[in-house]
């Protein structure tokens, strides 16, 4: 029997079908003859790798017949959609990079304009490489305070709409990295108003709209589509995520097609079974509970940091709506190095979801407790110098940088390629003083959170180059680039479209 935190049995997995299925199996005297090949018989070879093994049920002769006759995963997704709204679901064993990527295969054809926000992930470009969309990017309001991403405001949407009424839809990132929250009411109408569908990569969301308080998630604002990573803030495996739409300006059939096109035919049922008991647990009162319980003890910690001198954005900070309650962003302003505090933290056994010289995010979840974020907070207090200390990255647009928004506002990189067209195209690596106006043949962005701000067939500028030179100074690691000392940059050898 499954034990809830209270030690009473967990009543609410019983509204939860696949994991039943999958508990069932986990169970059963069985011997299979399917894959996968350790057959949960590991711990014959390792008491250690079958602990790590055992959980491994597939959804194919495991969880359900290798015909999939008993319809548990189209039961949990049903259900799924049912407490979100939606039309339609699908859980990915691929996480969101997986469901941006459908988004992107779904709603238009190669050629095809889309209004995409700069802060997206990395994922919505490889989608946009993968679908041959043209991006056409729309700049996101930093906060001068902290530098950190505002959202897209409304007028940069109505004047994007007004440029380019044949875009064939609006790709937003909300919430961002750092919590803060667009707008997207007056988004999705205008987005609607001119015909255009909208969607969302809520990644950092999935929790949102599930108690009293909580902002509400984005198919309950009016978007078409959103993806939501399970395992950021819910109860579940890495790698879960849910595809969530309305079909009114999508089509269902593309949706499927092209999330079977790249999803794996050998999916894990224990990463799907954790995606219908987070489910369950949001569904039910516990959910909700756990909900305000957490984002009471977040509150408390903002309050305690802040009386020590931190600066600690939150909901009260924002507009209604517009901040993601169990967000805990610290920014240091010269009181420590974030990357020694990240080292106090962790050897305190306290590992961070990000850190840099000037900024301290930690990931809050459901099961986070009263001692947990205590413990987090102790240590925070404990690193932080008395006397201020100097530290690269004070200009707070350029720590944005870092924190989650691609560029600065007001400097866009011109878009000489579509992404599609330089991952294809011929190219040389060049001393990264030759690189200034040539076109990126690659991807760059610091991580976390990995948002770009070099994106294929984007001119390379001195101030990308600059805003990277940042990042790497405010202790970030950049990822995905061939050299990410960026002493030498990937570009296009004939940039012609």
């Amino acid at each position: 029997m499954q034990i809830d935190r209270t030690g009473q049995p967990a009543d609410w997995l019983a509204d939860a079908p696949l994991f039943t299925a999958w508990q069932r199996f986990l169970h059963a005297d069985a011997a299979p003859f399917t894959i996968p090949g350790h057959k949960r018989r590991a711990s014959t070879l390792d008491p250690a790798l079958g602990r790590l093994l055992d959980a491994d049920v597939p959804l194919h002769g495991g969880a359900d017949t290798v015909r999939l006759s008993g319809g548990v995963l189209r039961e949990a997704e049903a259900r799924a959609a049912a407490l979100w709204g939606a039309d339609l679901c699908r859980f990915s064993t691929g996480g969101t990079t997986h469901t941006n990527q459908v988004l992107c295969l779904a709603v238009g054809r190669p050629g095809d304009e889309v209004l995409v926000a700069r802060n997206a992930h990395r994922s919505v470009l490889s989608g946009l490489a993968l679908a041959g969309l043209r991006p056409t990017w729309l700049p996101v309001d930093l906060d001068p305070r902290t530098g950190g991403p505002l959202g897209i405001s409304v007028a940069t949407v109505e004047a994007a709409l007004a440029a380019h009424p044949q875009a064939a839809a609006l790709l937003l990132t909300d919430p961002s990295y750092l919590g803060t929250r667009s707008d997207l009411p007056a988004l999705i109408g205008a987005a609607h108003a001119a015909g255009m569908p909208v969607l969302v990569d809520q990644a950092w969301g999935a929790h949102l709209g599930f108690a009293a308080g909580q902002p509400a998630h984005a198919l309950a604002l009016g978007a078409d589509a959103m993806v939501t990573s399970a395992h950021k803030g819910l109860p579940a495996f890495s790698q879960a995520s849910l595809l969530l739409a309305r079909t009114e300006r999508l089509d269902p059939d593309r949706l499927d097609r092209a999330f079977e096109a790249t999803h794996t035919t050998s999916p894990a049922a224990a990463i799907l079974a954790s995606i219908d008991a987070a489910r369950a647990h949001l569904a039910s009162p516990h959910g909700g509970a756990a909900l305000t319980r957490v984002a009471s003890l977040v509150g408390r910690a903002r309050a305690r940091l802040r009386a020590a001198g931190l600066l600690v954005p939150g909901p009260e900070d924002h507009a209604p709506g517009r901040f993601d309650p169990l967000k805990l962003v610290v920014l240091l302003d010269g009181r420590a190095d974030g990357l020694d505090v990240e080292q106090a933290l962790l050897a305190a056994g306290l590992p961070v979801e990000m850190a840099d010289r000037r900024t301290v995010l930690a990931q809050v979840g459901l099961v986070d407790d009263a001692t947990t974020i205590g413990r987090l907070v102790d240590a925070i207090l404990g690193a932080v110098a008395d006397p201020p200390v100097g530290h690269p990255g004070d200009d707070p647009a350029a720590a944005g940088m870092t924190q989650g928004t691609a560029t600065r506002h007001d400097v866009l990189p011109p878009q000489r390629l579509t992404p599609r067209q330089a991952l294809f195209a011929a190219y040389q690596t060049v001393p990264r003083g030759q690189a200034v106006g040539r076109v990126s043949a690659e991807l760059v962005a610091p991580y976390p959170p990995g948002v770009p701000v070099l994106v294929p067939g984007e001119e390379v500028t001195r101030g990308t180059l600059d805003a990277l030179d940042a990042a790497m100074a405010a202790g970030t690691r950049i990822a995905y680039a061939a050299d990410p000392t960026l002493a030498t940059l990937q570009v296009v050898i004939d940039a012609r479209p």
